[in-house]
C-alpha cells in the first residue's frame, strides 16, 4: 500500500507521475533523452544499464519494465537475465561490461568510480559521451528507483503487463505514459 494517496490502479512510477504531473514532465524528458534519443550506445545497451542499476537497487518495477524494453530492443530476454545475474559472463560487448562496472560503482557511491575504471572503458572503445551517459543513467535510475520504492508504489507481478510496457517504451519512448488507471 502506497505511503501517500496515489492514483489507484497505476503501477510504479506511473502513480507518482500522475500524482504530480509538473515533476513528471522533466523526469520523463530526462529518461527519454538518456534512453531513447539517438546515441552511440544503442537503446538496448542503455536500457541494460538502467535495468542493471535498478536490479542492484532491488526496484522490481524499474528492473522489470526497463528489462522488458531492453529485451524488445535486443530481440531477446536472455541477455537481460544474464546481465542481472552476472554481467561479466553475459553475451555483451567488453565495452558494455566496462560501462556496467562504472554504473555499478555509481549505484553504490559515485566516488567509487576511478580513473582506472574510466581508462579501462576508453581502452575498450567507450567515448566520453558514453561514459557521461552511463554515469547519468546510473545516477538517474537511483533517483527513479528511490522515487518508486520510497512512495511504496504498487508493483504488480504481472509479466504480461511489463512486456506491453516494454514494447511501448522501446517504440514510443518516455514522454507519454504507457499506463492508464485500471
Amino acid at each position: 500500500m502506497p505511503h501517500i494517496d496515489l492514483p489507484a490502479g497505476l503501477p510504479g512510477i506511473s502513480a507518482g507521475f500522475a500524482f504530480r504531473p509538473e515533476t513528471a514532465k522533466p523526469m520523463r524528458e530526462l529518461a527519454h533523452v538518456l534512453l531513447h534519443e539517438p546515441n552511440s550506445l544503442n537503446p538496448g545497451e542503455r536500457e541494460l544499464i538502467a535495468t542493471y542499476v535498478s536490479s542492484l537497487n532491488d526496484c522490481y518495477f524499474c528492473q522489470t519494465s526497463h528489462g522488458a524494453a531492453a529485451a524488445c530492443h535486443l530481440g531477446n530476454s536472455s541477455t537481460v537475465k544474464q546481465v542481472k545475474a552476472d554481467f561479466q559472463h553475459a553475451d555483451i560487448s567488453d565495452k558494455l561490461k566496462a560501462l556496467l562496472v562504472i554504473a555499478g560503482k555509481v549505484q553504490s557511491d559515485g566516488k567509487h568510480v576511478t580513473k582506472q575504471d574510466v581508462d579501462a572503458a576508453k581502452e575498450l572503445g567507450a567515448t566520453d559521451m558514453e561514459i557521461h551517459d552511463t554515469v547519468l543513467i546510473a545516477a538517474a535510475f537511483c533517483m527513479y528507483n528511490r522515487y518508486v520504492d520510497g512512495l511504496a508504489t504498487w508493483q504488480p507481478r504481472q509479466e504480461g503487463m511489463y512486456e506491453e510496457m516494454g514494447k511501448h517504451l522501446a517504440s514510443e519512448g518516455y514522454r507519454k505514459s504507457s499506463m492508464t488507471a485500471a
